[in-house]
């Protein structure tokens, strides 16, 4: 054999090699799609997280009045916190625990307080973002292993992304004239396919390959104990300071209402997401939400008993960086402004998906039939050289 076809041998089972690299890249794309629509494919699934109004016209209850219905529902529960999912046909989730040291998270009809049902600890949403984020990898000392390979693979998406416009001359031609050929044969519709889906999802693989690449970094700052977060130390009632009942117990707290109407002061145009009930009688009452940012939540720490907020963290206490790596997450998963941007998500991480799928097959497609025409050079090359040896010997018996 050649030196040259030892080397295209090679080359050969290099890209076979690469195979399962395209496949986990193909996997990790897919359950990330899922990933975004996690939530409502449970809606479907699953009654008890539906907001069921009982009339057209039934209003929602405000929080003290879910409160109310849950503990005349169950006297000995203790309410956690309450959150407020971004779509109004999703159920209340309510963090509670009871006197025999469980706990759980309940699902509360928004219209009459009635408790629905109980959340799994480990529910499809918690499966496939576990899936797509770390691969299922436990985490032990840090972050596992797995988070650090599925982040990883930002950086060849993104490199992808450079090359690929840099290879595919005068792109922006694909947003006026579109080419897709269905009628040429596979080859042909799969590669006009995947250029079309890759110019139309420049920005979204750009912000998945970014968002991504700060996973990998968020990993590695943790692990090695770096911290860029400015929110001071939580801070607390001081004991000197808690009203006592009569018979010396913590005073009742002020309503949850006059809670965010006090958050509200301080923050403008919040549109409260989550209540945080105090853990113990010298904790704070939270309230957080969006305002102004719909990719960062601000929120206030407020006195139980007095109603004076004691502590916020707003926008403007964020630091530059701060606001870059907060607006991370939300940009990557799409979960920022409702069912709508869900759905773009959706729809752009299934045009990712096929155009990695579509690229997986022209390269396995294009590696076979060079395989095959380098064994059959091979083959070739044997027999010749098989009947030049027999044609020599035989010319020496001869003489």
């Amino acid at each position: 054999m050649s030196k040259k076809s030892r080397s295209k041998i090679w080359f050969l089972v290099h890209s076979w090699l690469a195979l399962p690299i395209w496949f986990f890249v193909l996997i990790v794309c897919v359950t990330g799609t899922l990933a975004v629509v996690s939530q409502e494919i449970i809606w479907l699934a699953n009654p008890p997280m539906r907001a069921s109004q009982p009339s057209d016209d039934a209003p929602r209850l405000n929080y003290d009045q879910i409160v109310a219905a849950i503990k005349k529902a169950e006297p000995d529960t203790l309410i956690e916190s309450i959150s407020r999912p971004d779509e109004s046909h999703f159920a209340l989730d309510v963090e509670v625990s009871y006197p025999d040291g469980r706990s759980a998270t309940v699902y509360v009809n928004p219209y009459t307080g009635a408790i629905q049902g109980t959340a799994p600890p480990f529910d499809f949403k918690a499966f496939i973002r576990a899936l797509h984020g770390w691969w299922l990898v436990p985490f032990t000392h840090g972050y596992s292993w797995g988070w650090y390979l599925v982040s990883f693979l930002s950086l060849p998406m993104l490199a992808s992304l450079v090359t690929g416009l840099v290879v595919y001359k005068r792109f922006w031609k694909g947003f006026f004239r579109p080419t897709l050929r269905i009628r040429h044969g596979a080859r042909i519709f799969w590669g006009d396919f995947h250029r079309l889906s890759g110019i139309w999802s420049i920005w979204f693989i750009a912000v998945i390959s970014v968002t991504s690449t700060w996973f990998l970094i968020q990993a590695f700052l943790f692990d090695n104990q770096i911290s860029i977060s400015t929110e001071p130390v939580a801070a607390v009632v001081p004991r000197e300071n808690v009203p006592l009942s009569a018979d010396g117990s913590p005073a009742p707290m002020i309503s949850l209402e006059t809670a965010i109407r006090q958050a509200r002061a301080r923050i403008p145009g919040l549109d409260e997401r989550f209540v945080s009930l105090p853990d113990n009688a010298y904790s704070y009452l939270s309230v957080g939400g969006r305002s102004g940012y719909p990719l960062m939540y601000q929120t206030a720490d407020i006195n139980p008993y007095t109603g004076d907020v004691a502590a916020t963290s707003l926008l403007s206490d964020r630091s530059g960086l701060e606001w870059v790596t907060e607006s991370m997450r939300p940009l990557h998963t799409g979960d920022f402004g409702g069912i709508w941007i869900k759905l773009i998500w959706f729809f752009f991480g299934l045009l990712l998906s096929m155009m990695v799928l579509s690229g997986l097959l022209i390269w396995t497609k294009r590696t076979a039939l060079a395989t095959a025409n380098a064994l059959k050079r091979n083959h070739k090359t044997s027999r010749s050289q098989t009947a030049a040896t027999i044609r020599h010997e035989s010319t020496q018996v001869s003489q």
